[in-house]
């Protein structure tokens, strides 16, 4: 009762982002950083859905995974980056309480689905190396189907029972978020009731949806480079394990700097480090991933090259057409 007593019983209506701070001279560079990561991301992710969708040798359960993982990340980064950026272009910073709800609950809903999905994808690639004999009978487009709904169906139920509590929370006194984007820790500071109960169920979903999911991947991980240490060819297994390693660094920075945010507490890490996390995980990993993950495969290399040829015959047919006629 403390916590409400102390303050300001005047309800707010909106919210303030501070972003990264009040220096006029650095809000054209970060528009023009920020919006040339946004196109970056935009491009790469949707260039690997289509890929994935269009060519009929990436139909298998990797490129589905990689599919909607490129999906993910692209409304993943869509959910922050055209409000910061309209933010700092015009420079109003206000966004309203229910427009930060959404917000918040959308980022949090995608977030724990790619936590879950990227689990699934180390849990594809363990079997395609270490039980390769079985990997078509227990990787089938079923088991794809169920790991990808069971990722969205965990995800929306958890965010959900979180989001229902913070939905009742009444704010008032100060309405300004030390972040560049709504996120339910600055929110929650903010809120005149008692949080401690809330704080202790997004504390206990948070471990569950992020570190559980570390976990698992991590040992399919270690699964995997075991095995690959044990191909009798020195070529094959170092090429394996580059693909494998450059893999788990971004897996172990993804997971490492969600639960930075999201597990340790608070009061433990500073505000500017908070930033710097969150920037990794919306904005660094989402541009990284599809190059790590597919514009070093052969595979999607030969699938882009052809659909390039494609495209550059039908433009040469086209026009020799329209200059006949």
């Amino acid at each position: 009762m403390e916590k409400v007593e102390g303050r300001n019983q005047t309800p707010i209506a909106e919210f303030i982002l501070l972003g990264f701070g009040e220096v006029p001279e650095l809000q054209p560079l970060l528009f023009l950083l920020f919006l040339v990561i946004y196109l970056v991301i935009l491009s790469g992710n949707l260039l690997i859905v289509a890929l994935v969708v269009a060519d009929q040798h990436l139909h298998t359960p990797m490129y589905f995974f990689l599919g909607n993982l490129a999906c993910l990340e692209t409304c993943y980064t869509s959910s922050v980056l055209p409000r910061l950026l309209a933010s700092l272009l015009t420079g109003n910073r206000t966004i309203s309480v229910k427009g930060c709800f959404v917000q918040e609950y959308f980022f949090g809903v995608i977030s724990i689905t790619e936590n879950f999905l990227l689990a699934a994808m180390s849990y594809d690639r363990y079997l395609a190396i270490c039980n390769p004999l079985r990997y078509a009978a227990l990787m089938n487009g079923r088991v794809c189907g169920q790991l990808v709904a069971g990722s969205w169906i965990s995800s929306l139920l958890s965010c959900t029972t979180v989001n229902i509590f913070l939905f009742q929370l009444t704010f008032c006194d100060s309405n300004e978020i030390d972040h560049f984007f709504c996120d339910f820790s600055p929110i929650v500071k903010l809120s005149c009731d008692s949080t401690q109960n809330l704080q202790l169920m997004e504390f206990t979903f948070a471990t569950l949806c992020i570190v559980v999911p570390c976990l698992l991947t991590l040992v399919s991980y270690i699964c995997i480079i075991t095995t690959i240490l044990k191909i009798p060819s020195t070529t094959g297994r170092q090429k394996a394990f580059s693909t494998c390693s450059s893999h788990l660094i971004m897996v172990t920075f993804f997971y490492g700097t969600l639960m930075a945010v999201y597990v340790v507490p608070t009061v433990y890490t500073p505000k500017v480090l908070h930033k710097i996390f969150s920037v990794f995980y919306t904005v660094l990993s989402p541009m990284i991933n599809p190059v790590i993950y597919c514009l070093r495969n052969k595979e999607v290399m030969e699938c882009l090259k052809k659909a390039i040829l494609i495209s550059v015959a039908f433009r040469n047919r086209h026009r020799t057409n329209f200059n006949i006629s």
